[in-house]
């Protein structure tokens, strides 16, 4: 009976407990991703195109831009594959950490304007100007998905960024949870350059990030170049390493540390950060209240405890 009581006092609590507040089409999108992902029973296959998905340590799976050839381009492939690699890892319960690097000489030139399916249907469309406004709104809605999944996912994910990190990487990597990179890398909010605002996260999440405006609107509307130093000087990297085998060396590490770590507390940690950057303090504290009474009930906490009493290291389950 008393069990029965306990399950009806937490449903409540956790049924007010949404990490992905998402409008319908991304719902629909993450629901078909994380049933597909689950059906695979934690066997999880990553086979892309466009990406390369290693695992460097216990609970670790790298994620690599796989087109060296087209300085790691974001092509048509690549908008939808890292919707579905996203989706899987959210899920998988051998991964508790995500490192985002790339392969070959540059991070990311960006979009890839020779492939790339919203320039083909814009181009296609001969309707009016409303249609193809909406047309316009539903591809960029995808795109933004794309980057989207990654700030959704539960799993905290490390930028590596060596050498050049152009236009939609910038996007692409203030989504993630943290950044590293090289002495030789360098940014670019490229977007004003080709006659458009960034619309893909970076005027929505960089100057949240940085929490310098006036600087970030220079950036912007200057599309200037800036490298490492200046980078970790503003707060959109944390640590600076000579060259890329040193970098993919402590993004490893870094990931090790954290994959030791309850996978209840930093994911639970990853979704109230995200939550409370968008809400103000008593909203953000009403909704960790709801999170963690249901939260305060798993086995890591008296895992953790007993660990510290013990003077020991805690091995958590898997979600």
């Amino acid at each position: 009976m008393l069990g029965r009581l306990r399950i009806k006092m937490v449903l409540p609590l956790i049924s007010t407990v949404r990490p992905w507040h998402l409008n319908l089409s991304s719902k629909n999108m993450l629901k078909k991703g994380l049933l597909s992902a689950r059906a695979m029973s934690g066997m999880v296959d990553y086979k892309f195109e466009t990406l390369k998905v290693t695992s460097p340590g216990e609970f670790i799976k790298q994620v690599e831009l796989n087109r060296p050839e087209k300085r790691n381009a974001m092509n048509t492939a690549f908008w939808k594959e890292i919707i579905t690699c996203f989706n899987q890892l959210a899920v998988d319960q051998d991964c508790r950490v995500v490192i985002l690097s790339g392969s070959g000489k540059m991070y990311t030139a960006g979009l890839d304007l020779m492939d790339n399916e919203v320039f083909t249907k814009l181009m296609a469309h001969s309707g009016d100007v409303g249609r193809k406004a909406f047309l316009i709104s539903e591809s960029l809605q995808s795109l933004q998905d794309s980057f989207n999944v990654i700030e959704r996912c539960p799993k905290p994910v490390i930028a590596a960024v060596h050498n050049a990190c152009i236009g939609g990487g910038v996007d692409m990597i203030s989504a993630c949870d943290i950044r590293y990179c090289t002495q030789d890398a360098w940014f670019q909010i490229k977007e004003i350059d080709l006659g458009l605002a960034a619309d893909l996260g970076t005027l929505q999440r960089f100057p949240k990030i940085i929490g310098n405006d006036s600087l970030f609107r220079e950036l912007t509307y200057t599309a200037r170049k800036f490298v490492a130093d200046e980078a970790k000087s503003m707060g959109f990297v944390s640590r600076i390493l000579p060259d890329k085998d040193a970098l993919e060396q402590a993004a490893v590490e870094l990931a090790k540390v954290i994959a030791s770590k309850s996978p209840i507390g930093v994911q639970g940690s990853k979704v109230n950060i995200v939550y409370s950057r968008d809400h103000g303090v008593e909203q953000g504290l009403n909704y960790m209240k709801a999170w963690n009474a249901a939260m305060l009930q798993s086995e890591d906490l008296t895992k953790a405890l007993t660990a510290a009493v013990q003077k020991a290291e805690p091995v958590f389950s898997k979600l």
